[in-house]
């Protein structure tokens, strides 16, 4: 049914259409519900980061040198950060791509729904899965892994800007991605291969001060080190900066970094993103 045909309708009588936030947060709630029907998703989705902190942090154990904290430490708020890119860049880039392919799109954008109130959909279901996931590895990590919680209003202020920052920019760079892939079924392979190779050069798997500078300059580039980098800044303790390449958490430089890429990742969005697949014509 066309936008045309609908109008007439609802004016003759009398009910007003929502608007597109109204709309946008209907569309949320059946984003969720699609979501939390589908168990193994769901499972998977909230698993898998905890199942990596458990084997990392106990695996390595030790002290590390000079920072005041042992190494287990190092990945509760790394997974945090990879955990928030996997429920935003990862989850979108692959379903906005199948829904694509499987004709999903075509059919909403012939419908009244404006297309933002599809992308805030979207945005409200990678708020809640991100919300929830680093809920579940912040509990585990002070629970198992002895991580403290900020003990002042300052540290939880820097950790919620980084946290709707991190998962903005990584939430419009998935919107981006999901245009790349030819089909749905490559769709995993494209999202998932830069995403995992992110995690090794930016702070995630391996310590921050063992990787070469010239792999943390090229994931400074990314949202990830940054969001890594906050987190750390968070939830570990002065001493620990010293692992850092400048010695310093750099929040002020973290929200610049996060922030142009908002606005880079929108950018990206306008310009790339497309309803059908390009065989469609």
């Amino acid at each position: 049914m066309t936008t045309t045909a609908v109008r007439p309708r609802a004016q003759a009588s009398g009910e007003r259409l929502p608007g597109t936030w109204g709309l946008g947060m209907r569309r949320g709630a059946l984003e969720l519900k699609q979501f939390f029907r589908q168990r193994d998703q769901v499972v998977f989705t909230f698993a898998f980061p905890v199942v990596f902190l458990f084997l990392f942090a106990s695996i390595f154990r030790d002290d590390v040198r000079g920072a005041g904290i042992n190494a287990s430490q190092l990945y509760v708020p790394a997974m945090m950060a990879a955990g928030i890119m996997s429920t935003s860049f990862q989850s979108l880039g692959i379903s906005i791509a199948i829904e694509r392919d499987e004709k999903v799109l075509r059919r909403l954008r012939g419908t009244p729904m404006p297309p933002a109130a599809y992308f805030l959909g979207k945005i409200w279901l990678v708020l809640v899965t991100g919300a929830l996931e680093t809920a579940i590895l912040l509990a585990v990590g002070t629970t198992l892994y002895d991580v403290d919680l900020p003990s002042d209003a300052g540290r939880w202020f820097e950790f919620g800007w980084i946290f709707l920052l991190g998962l903005t920019a990584c939430a419009l760079l998935g919107i981006a991605i999901s245009s790349v892939p030819k089909s749905g079924r490559s769709a995993s392979s494209v999202v998932v291969l830069p995403f995992l190779v992110l995690q090794f050069i930016s702070g995630v798997y391996i310590s921050i001060d063992t990787i070469p500078d010239w792999m943390l300059n090229i994931g400074a580039l990314f949202p990830l080190k940054w969001m890594c980098q906050g987190l750390r800044g968070v939830f570990l303790p002065q001493s620990a900066q010293v692992l850092e390449q400048t010695g310093s958490w750099e929040f002020g430089r973290i929200a610049l970094v996060l922030g142009a890429w908002c606005v880079g990742g929108l950018l990206l969005c306008l310009l790339t993103f497309r309803w059908k697949n390009r065989r469609d014509g």
